[in-house]
């Protein structure tokens, strides 16, 4: 029998999702048949502090308080009652990166994100010794370049993990992670669920060569599958999150996971031959294999679902920063004019023009490069727009060339999956950038030669998908995952699916060449602008 949201959330029979994004954190409150019941946001922005990208310490807390006080007021708004109680929560963030910390919990050094791409020499040793691809953002690539680099704070290692491991660490006192951002730190075994013991034990004596003595191994979070028991919010993370004190402790906190796990979950992507896309400040695509690919790509990560399941994972540094940054000169413009509607409504007509494009873009290109790009050999980035004499410049083709420039690098990876002969079935979509109907999803369609779908919940995303393996575990996390979410989550989503169109392909395939030709202005770029 189905309860009324405002029974649901004073008597605890509500899940919460919390996510950190790259710019946003949000808070997704969802009821027991998985509808969000209210939501709570905060912007923020890394920082570039001594060449490297950072979020403060500061920053991170301020930033969840902010959202979890939002939600409340949405709550109270909405629904006339406090928000005191939750049945079950969980955080999921940007998956990599770097949070090193001592044996009294102090944090060493600024945390480093994804966006670092200054561990080449670190992830190029990991990958030969391995056997494995090691990505320049991966935790693992980020600690070994510590110890090459003999950087001080090393001597002091105790313990690191990634921005969701650290979260849930302090609300909950343990030590642990899901399994999806665990491979995101280091490989994993899909029979064990845990990491790879003989590239662990090969790991451990690389870093003893250089570190003797020191057991990596040991300073690892434990990885754990979703449904798992990840403990439970203490009285002191109850008041990290709600300084106010109203917010109770006790509920079970589901395993932190990365933002591609939760995009897969919000997708329904964590079956072999789906995958899903996720679009936000970075861009990729994750796709869920039937069995381990032949061969080692720099272009693919190997991680897994939060069920544990392997995935091939193409991602891209540089996602829909740039696209905002076109949309915000416009909307000033039309502010400028005295035209009403604000940034929606300027978004929605940016990409309704984008339609209206030639197939090719018009002979445009566009970089989205705000900070390095591996797969296309970038080490740092430049945003640029490129023309011709001959070019036809006009709105429709510059803004269809700014959507194709936000999937460039993605479609050139996943080139590299087709080549490999994985089979997809299906691509889910989600992100801001498919809020407005039926333009973004057809260009990413012709970009990947693939159907793209998009539900209800795009636009809530990751919030929304933590929330569900939290929904997922406060139910007991009996059945599969995938089980779970097919039977109990999806079983009457609409979905609105969009082929890829025959002249939309011919079109970016010729883009695509020129987008080649052109990463030599990029590099160029890169070393002659400062």
């Amino acid at each position: 029998m189905s309860i009324d949201a405002a029974t649901a959330i004073t008597t605890g029979q509500t899940s919460l999702g919390i996510e950190l994004g790259s710019t946003r954190i949000k808070a997704c409150l969802i009821g027991p048949d998985h509808e969000v019941l209210a939501t709570g946001s905060h912007e923020w922005e890394n920082q570039f502090v001594d060449r490297l990208w950072t979020y403060s310490e500061e920053a991170i807390w301020s930033g969840l308080q902010a959202s979890i006080a939002a939600l409340k007021s949405e709550v109270a708004s909405t629904h006339g009652v406090a928000l005191t109680q939750v049945g079950a929560l969980g955080f999921s963030a940007m998956m990599h990166g770097y949070l090193a910390f001592d044996a009294e919990g102090t944090l060493l050094t600024p945390f480093r994100t994804w966006r670092n791409t200054n561990t080449e020499a670190a992830a190029g040793a990991l990958t030969e010794e391995l056997g494995f691809n090691f990505p320049l953002r991966w935790s693992a690539s980020h600690v070994f370049q510590a110890i090459i680099d003999e950087e001080p704070h090393v001597a002091d290692l105790d313990f690191f993990t990634t921005l969701a491991g650290y979260v849930h660490w302090k609300v909950t006192g343990q030590k642990v992670l899901g399994v999806g951002d665990a491979s995101g730190m280091f490989p994993i075994d899909p029979t064990t669920h845990d990491y790879d013991a003989t590239m662990l034990a090969r790991f451990k004596e690389l870093v003893a060569e250089r570190r003797p003595g020191m057991d990596i191994t040991a300073m690892l979070p434990k990885s754990l599958v979703a449904g798992a028991d990840a403990g439970s919010l203490t009285s002191e993370g109850a008041l990290l999150l709600d300084p106010t004190g109203e917010l109770q402790a006790g509920a079970p906190v589901a395993p932190p996971e990365g933002d591609a796990g939760t995009g897969m979950v919000a997708t329904n992507a964590v079956a072999p031959r789906t995958g899903n896309i996720s679009a936000g400040t970075s861009i990729f695509a994750m796709v869920v294999l039937e069995h381990s690919l032949d061969s080692v790509h720099e272009e693919l990560d190997i991680v897994t679902t939060p069920g544990g399941d392997l995935v091939a994972m193409v991602h891209c540094n540089n996602g829909a920063s740039e696209l905002g940054t076109w949309a915000s000169v416009f909307t000033e413009f039309a502010t400028a004019m005295g035209v009403e509607g604000g940034s929606d409504a300027v978004f929605g007509a940016l990409f309704k023009a984008a339609l209206e494009g030639e197939a090719d873009g018009g002979g445009l290109l566009a970089y989205n490069y705000l900070s390095g790009e591996p797969i296309t050999g970038m080490a740092e980035g430049r945003p640029l727009f490129v023309r011709t004499p001959g070019s036809r410049l006009n709105l429709a083709n510059f803004m269809r060339t700014q959507l194709y420039g936000a999937f460039g690098t993605l479609s050139l990876g996943m080139k590299v999956l087709h080549e490999e002969g994985v089979k997809l079935d299906s691509m889910f979509a989600h992100g801001g950038m498919f809020r407005t109907a039926g333009v973004a999803q057809r260009l990413l369609a012709a970009a990947i030669n693939a159907p793209v779908s998009v539900g209800d919940t795009a636009s809530e995303g990751g919030a929304w998908g933590i929330a569900v393996l939290a929904e997922y575990l406060r139910k007991g996390g009996d059945t599969g995952l995938g089980e779970y979410l097919n039977d109990s989550v999806f079983a009457g989503a609409t979905l609105d699916t969009v082929a890829p169109d025959a002249a939309d392909v011919a079109g970016y395939d010729a883009w695509l060449a020129q987008y080649r030709a052109g990463l030599a202005i990029e590099r160029a770029a890169t070393e002659a602008i400062n």
